[in-house]
């Protein structure tokens, strides 16, 4: 496992515009990995919630993820062990590049929002970190 991680901080974390074509027909935003996703996509997965609902409340060791509200407004609270910091995600051409070693929860602000998240890595289990404490542990341990 790769120890770069480790060195993410909340200023590793990005808003990045996409393109986004909008004309009387209606709207068509382009997400793709040739530099607009800053990674190759190997795992693509939504999550629908209600208004309120917290979700995510995870880090990872290795995974990042490139986040998308498809519709709604969510919430994604940030924290690299250290600082905090908090964006709204509230329209689809807008993503939030998470890299891994910082742990994010997502509060859906409107009911049936839609968070659509591109993953570089496929889905493990012992990719995940499931408290704050054991993020500031793994940060500052060999891994």
């Amino acid at each position: 496992m790769q120890n770069y991680n480790k060195l993410n901080t909340i200023d590793s974390i990005k808003l990045i515009e996409v393109p986004n074509h909008i004309d009387d027909r209606g709207n068509l935003t382009v997400l793709q990995g040739d530099g607009l996703v800053p990674f190759s996509i190997s795992r693509v997965f939504t999550v629908t919630a209600s208004t309120n609902s917290v979700r995510g409340q995870h880090a990872h060791k290795r995974c990042s993820q490139f986040m998308v509200c498809l519709s709604g407004s969510i919430e994604v609270v940030c924290n690299d062990g250290v600082k905090e910091i908090n964006y709204i995600l509230d329209r689809p051409n807008l993503g939030l590049m998470m890299p891994p070693g910082i742990w994010a929860e997502e509060i859906y602000k409107k009911d049936q929002s839609i968070l659509m998240v591109l993953c570089d890595f496929p889905y493990d289990e012992e990719d995940y970190i499931y408290s704050v404490s054991e993020l500031i542990k793994f940060k500052g341990s060999g891994g």
